[in-house]
């Protein structure tokens, strides 16, 4: 006799980054789905954490990350963004980024609490949100540019809204925000008790001469504010999962409480070795440039497919709309794609809570010249 029980999540099946990985497995296409490197990390990197293991840092560090580790965060986010913060008090390490996200939101929310989240959204968002007893208040971005609709949120705010997300370098469509989005953002909450949960784990994937509108660079709108960041992005080893994430001392104080009876502490060997490797300030300064060529190059392959190009700003993204070729939907698209071209993607639908369809497919360019051309080969065959 099976023992039942009740699903907190009954809407929720396996992610679609899982589905589409493991059909391109069985088919022997190109992944262009999920979103990880298929070229080496820094061999210095590796290297660094090979020595952290031999010289004996095989332990547990401190709950909220290698003392030297966290200093080092502290220093950077100084330098990059004028963000003076106490890394003993507003910085904790975490496995991965979705880790810090998930934390943050189950700090805050309780039952009946409001989450404006913006569509698309990365998948994690809306469940954590119900896992919490929390209802998302879903807005779409407006298509095809993926703008926010600052109106919109004006009339959505209630009582009961506790949160604001946003994800700038935006996954999955590469949109960027603003200083006049941050601008309108700081305007809306001023005097409200709305805290704000900030993704940037693309933070250094910016193209475009753009610069990065980190939370960071508002002390006005820190000041509410989780901030969450990724190694794995950063140093192209997303298999690390490893990550952080900035708030004031006051909210980061309650993070903890819910971060130490969870998973308490992260590997310590990657940690001295990034203590170390973040010294290397080109290999985070250079990455934007480095992978905005694999965007460019990307671009210029897919000129001979019948796609349209929907610009992309920042992350390992760009999306790419099919509407002028073929009615089906972007997920029968995207199966048909895998299994008949050999090429996997993601339909952007997968990011609706209800499953809006506008004919788009995310692919993923950070990838090899390689990969990248024999993808393009499959696309070519439509």
């Amino acid at each position: 006799m099976s023992v039942a029980i009740q699903s907190k999540l009954p809407q929720v099946g396996t992610t679609i980054f899982t589905v589409m990985s493991q059909l391109a497995n069985e088919a022997g296409a190109v992944n262009l789905g999920q979103g990880f490197p298929d070229f080496p990390m820094s061999a210095e990197l590796t290297s660094l954490v090979n020595k952290a293991m031999q010289d004996g840092f095989n332990q547990y560090t401190h709950m909220n990350g290698y003392p030297p580790l966290v200093k080092a965060l502290a220093n950077k986010a100084n330098k990059l963004y004028n963000a003076s913060l106490d890394g003993t008090t507003s910085i904790t390490v975490t496995p991965g980024g979705t880790y810090a996200i998930y934390t943050a939101l189950t700090t805050v929310l309780q039952p009946g609490d409001e989450v404006i989240v913006f569509e698309p959204a990365y998948d994690c968002y809306i469940p954590t949100i119900e896992l919490n007893k929390a209802i998302a208040v879903p807005i779409q971005l407006q298509y095809p540019n993926y703008g926010i609709p600052w109106e919109e949120v004006k009339s959505k705010i209630t009582s009961r809204t506790r949160m604001i997300m946003i994800n700038s370098p935006h996954n999955p469509t590469g949109a960027v925000l603003s200083a006049e989005d941050m601008q309108i953002l700081s305007g809306i909450v001023e005097g409200t008790n709305i805290i704000i949960l900030s993704d940037e784990v693309y933070e250094h994937l910016i193209f475009d001469g753009i610069e990065h509108q980190s939370i960071l660079r508002y002390p006005q709108l820190f000041e509410r504010s989780f901030v969450c960041f990724s190694f794995g992005k950063t140093y192209h080893c997303t298999g690390w999962k490893l990550g952080y994430c900035m708030a004031p001392e006051q909210l980061m104080k309650e993070f903890r409480k819910v971060h130490q009876f969870n998973c308490f502490t992260c590997p310590t060997p990657p940690q001295v070795a990034l203590a170390e490797y973040i010294k290397n300030e080109d290999a985070y300064l250079s990455l934007g440039s480095s992978m905005q060529l694999k965007r460019d190059y990307f671009r210029v392959l897919m000129r001979d497919t019948p796609f349209t190009c929907i610009p992309s700003h920042g992350s390992y993204f760009e999306c790419y709309s099919y509407a002028s070729f073929s009615q089906l939907s972007d997920k029968e698209l995207a199966i048909k794609l895998t299994k008949e071209f050999g090429v996997a993607t993601i339909p952007v639908s997968a990011f609706y809570q209800h499953g809006q369809d506008n004919k788009v497919l995310r692919f993923c360019f950070a990838k090899s010249e390689a990969t990248l051309e024999k993808a393009v080969q499959g696309l070519k065959r439509l």
